[in-house]
C-alpha cells in the first residue's frame, strides 16, 4: 500500500544535525504557528503558548541550559512549548467569552457549561492541573511533528533541557509560563549520521488490536 502520508512519516526522524545556512521560510513559520493554534486540547482551553526563538545569539544562550546539545544552536528556529502557570475561573470565562464572540452562541446554552468547568477545577489539585495542561502540550507536540513531516520540515523533540533556566532566560517566569518541550526545526545537514538509518518499530502487527 503505498500513502503519501505514510512516505512523509517514514521520512521524518529525530534530527541530530541541522544545516544552520538553511532557514525557514515565513510561510513555513506561518505554517507551524497556524498548527499549533488549531491542535485540539480539552474542552478547547488552551493552555498553552509557543515561544519562537530565531535569534542566533539567544540559541548560543540556551546551548548550555540543553546540556550542549547542538541542534538547539544550528536549527533554523527554536520551537519552546510552554503551558500556562495557573488555569483561574478567569481563563474559563475568556474562554467562552471567545465561543460566545466566535459562534455567537446564547450566554443561556453556554453558562451551564462554564460554571460546571469552572468548578471542576476548583476541585483539583495545583498537580493535578499542571499533568493536565502538559497532556495538553504533548498532543499538540504529536500534531507538530507531523506538521513538520508533511512539509518537509525537520525537528527534533527535546525533553533533556533546564526548564527553569531556559524561563529565567527567557523571562517565561514573568509571562506565567513554564517551558515544558524544546522542538528545534529547521533542514537536515547531510553530514547527520541518522538521516539513511532505517527506522526501528514495533510494527502494526504487534501494536494494534483490532477487535471485530
Amino acid at each position: 500500500m503505498s500513502s503519501k502520508t505514510i512516505e512523509k512519516l517514514q521520512w521524518r526522524y529525530a534530527t541530530k544535525r541541522f544545516n544552520p545556512s538553511k532557514i525557514l521560510s515565513e510561510e513555513k513559520l506561518h505554517i507551524l504557528k497556524e498548527s499549533f493554534n488549531l491542535t485540539a486540547t480539552s474542552y478547547g482551553l488552551q493552555p498553552l503558548k509557543l515561544v519562537v526563538v530565531r535569534n542566533s545569539d539567544l540559541k548560543e544562550q540556551l546551548m548550555p541550559f540543553t546540556y550542549y546539545q547542538s541542534q538547539v544552536r544550528d536549527a533554523s528556529h527554536v520551537l519552546i512549548l510552554c503551558v500556562e502557570k495557573n488555569i483561574n475561573n478567569d481563563f474559563i470565562t475568556d474562554h467562552f467569552k471567545r465561543v460566545e464572540g466566535h459562534r455567537n452562541t446564547p450566554r443561556t446554552i453556554l453558562e451551564p457549561f462554564e460554571k460546571a468547568l469552572i468548578e471542576n477545577f476548583s476541585k483539583k489539585k495545583p498537580p493535578e492541573i499542571r499533568q493536565w495542561m502538559a497532556n495538553q502540550l504533548y498532543l499538540t507536540l504529536g500534531a507538530l511533528l507531523t506538521v513538520c513531516a508533511m512539509e518537509n520540515i525537520d525537528a527534533c523533540p527535546i525533553e533533556g533541557f533546564e526548564p527553569k533556566k531556559y524561563d529565567a532566560l527567557l523571562g517565561l517566569d514573568d509571562m506565567g509560563l513554564e517551558s515544558v518541550i524544546v522542538l528545534p526545526v529547521g533542514y537536515r545537514d547531510e553530514s547527520d549520521f541518522f538521516i539513511n538509518l532505517k527506522k526501528v518499530r514495533r510494527g502494526v502487527d504487534e501494536l494494534i488490536i483490532e477487535m471485530n
